[in-house]
C-alpha cells in the first residue's frame, strides 16, 4: 500500500460520502486540496490532538470555509476527537461537523470561517500576535513563543477585498511565520475564474512584499508530496517576509465532475461518487478507512505531543532563569489581568471632555498595568486618540517589522482587515485586542463584529465621531444607522458613554466579558456627572432623579444626556418631577433583573421621552405606547454641529415642550379612561338594579 497516496484519498472519498449523505456541501474544495492538507498534517504542523490548545502549536486556518470537510476529515484521521459518526452528521442540527468551522464548537477549529478572505486576515492577525509575543518573552536560549500560522485559501478569499487588505499588511511588517497556501483551480461557482479574475496572483503577492512560491498539484502530480514539502520548507526559511504558496490544483480531483463548477457547491451524487473511488482505486465500505491510514496519521500526532514535551522542559528552564517574566506570560496567556478596580485613577475626570478624550484616558490608564492590551487605528489614531502614550515608567513603541514588540499598531485605511486582524490576535491568545476608526466605518468592520460576536471574542472597538456631532465633514461622516446595525448583532454591547466615568465603565464591561464591544464616542466636549460611574456597568441607571414618583422619565446615552440633565431642572422650576436615566449600553441593562429595570424605569410611569442623535428603531421597547422617542429620521447635513442639533430637534427647549405636550396628552387619555371606567362601572350598576326589580 501506498500510505501517502491512500490517505490523501482517504480525505477525498471520506468528504464526499459526508457531503453525499448531507444532500449538500462542497466537494470539490477537499478533493482538489486533500495533499495540501495531509502534507502539511503529517510532515509540518505542529500540534498535539491530545491538548488541541497547547500554547506553541501551529495555527491552521480554513479560509475557504465552504471546504469545511477537509477540516474535519483531517481532525478524524489525525486524533482530535471526532469520530466517523460526527462525520456522518455533516450539516446536520447539533453535530460537530457544521456547514461551515466554528470556533469552540469542534475542537481543532482555530477560526469561524465561511465569509470569504476573513479567514487570511484572522490568520495575519495570529502571526502578528506571535510575533509580538515572540518579541515580548524570547530570550536567547528560550523560544517560547515559535510557531507559524498556516492558511489556506481558493479564489474566492483572494478576490474579495480583505484579503488585499490583509496581506497588503503583512507584507508591510514582515510576518515571516504566515504561509498562505492558495488553492488556484480556475473555479467559482458561475464558472471559470477567467470570467472575472484575470490578474496575476503572483505578482500581487511579489508587489505586497510576499516570497511566492508555486507547486503543481494537477493530474499525475496531484499528490507530489516532496514538491509541497520543498516549498513549505523555502518559505519557512524566509523570515523576512510571508510566503504564499500557489498550488495548482483540480477541483473535485478524481471525479467525473473534475475541473467544472458542477463539482462546487453540490454533492457528487451516489453515481458519480462510485465512479470517482473507481477511478482512485478505493476499495472499501462507505465511511471505512485502513488500520495502516490511521497508525501512519498517528504518527504525526506523537510527533506533536513529543514536541510539547520538549517544549514544558524548557519553560521549567525558562520559568527558572526569568521568574518574573515566566510569571507574565502564564498570565496573558490564561487572559488574566489586574483587577480594573485595583486603578485607582480609571474613573477620576473632572472637568468637561470629549468621550473620545476620555476613552484615551482610560486606554492609557489601563495599558500600563495590562501588558496584553495591543492595538491600534486605521490611520486615524490622531483624531480617535487611540494610541498608548509613552511615559517615564514605559515605552509602548511601535508594532512594525522592526520591533514586533511595539503595542501601537498602525493597521492603514483597511478598516475590514483591521476588524478582522484583531479577531485573529484575539484567537490566538495572549493578547486583549482593540481596534479604532470613525463610527461611521463601522460598516466596513461590521462582518468581522459580526464573526467577533458568533466566536464570544472580547475585541473593544473604539468608534469616534459617533453623530451629527460630527458637524461640517457632511452626511457622509456622520453615522446615524449605525447604533441600531450594531445594536442588532447577537451578542454585541455597544456602549455609548455619557461622560468619562461611564467610558471607564464601557472599558471595564468590556475587558471583563467574553463578547466584543463597541464604544462609541463623541467628538465633542460633554460635561461630568456626580452621579455616573460604575452604576454604568448595569447598562442603564438612574443618574439624575426627582423626589417622588416623576412625571416624565428621560431616557438618553451619549451626548444626548446633557440635553436631559438641564431639562429636568427647568422643569422643576415649572413644578414638574423628572427622572433622568443615562442608557449606555442596552444590551447590558436587558440583562438585569426584572426588578432592577422596573426601578429604574417605573411600568407605572407612562410618560416617558428617549433621546438619541441616531434612527429611533432601538428605542421603542423603553418608550412604550405612551411615550416619544427624539431621534433621527434623515441623514445629517453639513454645518457646525452646534448648527444641526437644534436644525433636528436636539434642544433643550424640544425635550422640555415634549414633556409637557406628552405629559398633558396622557393626563388627558388617563381621565378619558377613567371616566370610560365609571361609565361601565355605572352602567352595570344599573343593569344590576333593573333586573332586582
Amino acid at each position: 500500500m501506498d500510505v501517502q497516496k491512500t490517505t490523501i484519498n482517504a480525505l477525498r472519498i471520506l468528504s464526499a460520502e459526508a457531503i453525499d449523505k448531507a444532500k449538500s456541501g462542497h466537494p470539490g474544495f477537499p478533493m482538489g486540496t486533500a495533499p495540501i492538507g495531509y502534507t502539511l498534517f503529517q510532515y509540518f504542523l505542529k500540534f498535539n490532538p491530545t491538548n488541541p490548545q497547547w500554547d506553541n502549536r501551529d495555527r491552521f486556518i480554513l479560509s475557504a470555509g465552504h471546504g469545511s470537510m477537509l477540516d474535519y476529515t483531517l481532525f478524524h484521521l489525525y486524533g482530535f476527537g471526532l469520530t466517523m459518526d460526527d462525520l456522518k452528521q455533516f450539516r446536520q442540527f447539533g453535530s460537530r461537523t457544521p456547514g461551515h468551522p466554528e470556533y469552540g464548537h469542534t475542537v481543532g477549529v482555530e477560526a469561524t470561517t465561511g465569509p470569504l478572505g476573513q479567514g487570511i486576515a484572522n490568520g495575519v492577525g495570529m502571526a502578528l500576535a506571535e510575533a509580538h509575543l515572540a518579541a515580548t518573552y524570547n530570550r536567547p536560549g528560550y523560544k517560547v513563543v515559535d510557531h507559524y500560522t498556516y492558511v489556506l485559501c481558493g479564489d474566492g478569499c483572494l478576490e474579495e477585498g480583505i484579503s488585499y487588505e490583509a496581506c497588503s499588511f503583512a507584507g508591510s511588517h514582515g510576518l515571516g511565520k504566515l504561509i498562505l497556501f492558495y488553492d488556484d483551480n480556475d473555479i467559482t461557482i458561475e464558472g471559470n475564474t477567467d470570467i472575472t479574475f484575470k490578474e496575476n496572483v503572483g505578482a500581487r503577492f511579489a508587489s505586497q512584499n510576499w516570497q511566492v512560491l508555486h507547486v503543481d498539484l494537477t493530474g499525475e502530480s496531484n499528490s507530489d508530496v516532496v514538491a509541497l514539502s520543498n516549498a513549505i520548507e523555502s518559505a519557512k526559511a524566509r523570515a523576512d517576509k510571508p510566503s504564499i504558496i500557489i498550488c495548482r490544483t483540480n477541483i473535485g480531483f478524481g471525479s467525473p465532475l473534475q475541473d467544472t463548477a458542477k463539482c462546487h457547491g453540490a454533492p457528487l451524487g451516489a453515481e458519480n461518487l462510485q465512479t470517482t473511488k473507481e477511478t482512485l482505486g478505493w476499495t472499501y465500505e462507505p465511511f471505512t478507512c485502513p488500520d495502516e491510514v490511521y497508525n501512519h496519521c498517528a504518527l504525526a500526532s506523537r510527533a506533536g505531543a513529543q514536541a510539547e514535551l520538549q517544549w514544558k522542559k524548557m519553560m521549567l528552564e525558562y520559568e527558572s532563569t526569568y521568574p518574573e517574566l515566566a510569571a507574565e506570560y502564564k498570565k496573558v496567556m490564561a487572559g488574566e489581568m489586574l483587577n480594573l478596580d485595583d486603578i485607582e485613577d480609571l474613573y477620576e475626570f473632572t472637568k468637561p471632555m470629549a468621550t473620545r478624550q476620555t476613552s484615551a484616558a482610560v486606554l492609557n490608564r489601563i495599558a500600563a498595568h495590562v501588558p496584553q492590551l495591543i492595538g491600534g487605528s486605521a490611520d486615524l489614531a490622531p483624531s480617535n486618540l487611540s494610541d498608548m502614550k509613552n511615559t517615564d515608567k514605559i515605552t509602548y513603541g511601535d508594532f512594525t517589522e522592526k520591533n514586533f514588540a511595539g503595542r501601537n499598531i498602525h493597521f492603514g485605511i483597511r478598516e475590514h482587515a483591521m476588524a478582522a486582524i484583531a479577531n485573529g490576535m484575539q484567537l490566538h491568545g495572549g493578547i486583549q485586542a482593540y481596534c479604532a476608526t470613525f463610527f461611521v466605518f463601522s460598516d466596513y468592520c461590521k462582518p468581522a463584529m459580526r464573526l467577533a460576536a458568533m466566536m464570544k471574542l472580547p475585541v473593544a472597538y473604539i468608534l469616534t465621531h459617533d453623530s451629527i456631532g460630527v458637524g461640517e465633514d457632511g452626511p457622509t461622516h456622520q453615522p446615524v444607522e449605525h447604533l441600531i446595525a450594531l445594536r442588532s448583532i447577537p451578542g454585541m454591547k455597544v456602549f455609548r458613554p455619557a461622560d468619562g466615568r461611564e467610558t471607564a465603565a464601557a472599558w471595564v464591561s468590556c475587558l471583563r466579558g467574553n463578547e466584543p464591544t463597541a464604544i462609541v464616542l463623541t467628538r465633542q466636549n460633554l460635561p461630568q456627572y456626580p452621579g455616573s460611574g460604575r452604576s454604568a456597568l448595569k447598562g442603564g441607571y438612574v443618574l439624575d432623579d426627582c423626589e417622588g414618583t416623576p412625571d416624565v422619565v428621560f431616557i438618553a446615552s451619549g451626548s444626548e444626556v446633557e440635553l436631559c440633565v438641564k431639562a429636568k431642572a427647568i422643569l422643576k422650576l415649572k413644578g414638574v418631577q423628572a427622572r433622568v436615566v443615562s442608557m449606555p449600553c442596552m444590551e447590558v441593562f436587558d440583562k438585569q433583573t426584572q426588578a432592577y429595570k422596573d426601578n429604574v424605569i417605573p411600568k407605572n410611569v407612562k410618560t416617558r421621552i428617549c433621546v438619541e442623535a441616531g434612527t429611533a428603531h432601538s428605542w421603542y421597547k423603553y418608550a412604550g405606547d405612551e411615550g416619544e422617542i427624539i431621534s433621527m429620521t434623515s441623514f445629517g447635513a453639513s454645518a457646525p454641529a452646534g448648527t444641526l442639533f437644534p436644525h433636528f430637534g436636539f434642544t433643550v427647549e424640544n425635550l422640555i415642550e415634549k414633556a409637557l405636550l406628552l405629559i398633558e396628552a396622557n393626563e388627558a387619555r388617563k381621565t378619558e379612561k377613567e371616566t370610560a371606567v365609571n361609565e361601565v362601572a355605572e352602567t352595570n350598576e344599573t343593569t344590576e338594579t333593573t333586573e332586582e326589580i
